[in-house]
């Protein structure tokens, strides 16, 4: 069996249970504020500046170099330890740096590593941390 393909992005990741979401963007776009917020809300950390994409089957596994395990920055305090999931399957991408104008967004995806997920762009609303947590706890948009 071949190994597994590999990818090495410069995001963060939370997830519900098993369902993560992969956050990316530009340094500053708020990647770690998007899930100390979700983290708050009851989310479980993945990874925080670099997350590993591992190709397994029909899914991505997230997970985390070691050297930063447990770690997540807030701006303006530092480095802080969570408890961290030690993997978690891909569920869902936010693009932090995109802005979402519509009200109803139609649906968007994106493919990474062979595979297709769901995208969503940044919402500027308090809301937009509890509705990736329905997302994830639930079976996606109802459309």
């Amino acid at each position: 069996m071949p190994d597994p393909e590999t990818l090495i992005l410069h995001a963060t990741s939370v997830a519900v249970g098993t369902k993560a979401v992969l956050i990316t963007g530009e340094s500053g776009r708020g990647k770690s504020a998007l899930a100390l917020e979700m983290m708050a809300r009851g989310a479980t950390l993945v990874a925080d500046d670099q997350v590993i994409l591992t190709s397994l089957e029909s899914e991505l596994v997230l997970t985390c170099p070691e050297p930063l395990r447990g770690l997540i920055e807030a701006r303006g305090v530092g480095l802080l330890h969570a408890p961290y999931a030690s993997d978690a399957i891909l569920a869902l991408v936010v693009d932090m740096d995109q802005t979402e104008t519509e009200r109803l967004p139609p649906y968007r995806t994106i493919t990474t590593l062979s595979k297709t997920f769901p995208l969503l762009h940044n919402v500027e609303s308090r809301h937009f941390p509890a509705a990736i947590l329905q997302y994830l706890r639930g079976t996606g948009r109802a459309d």
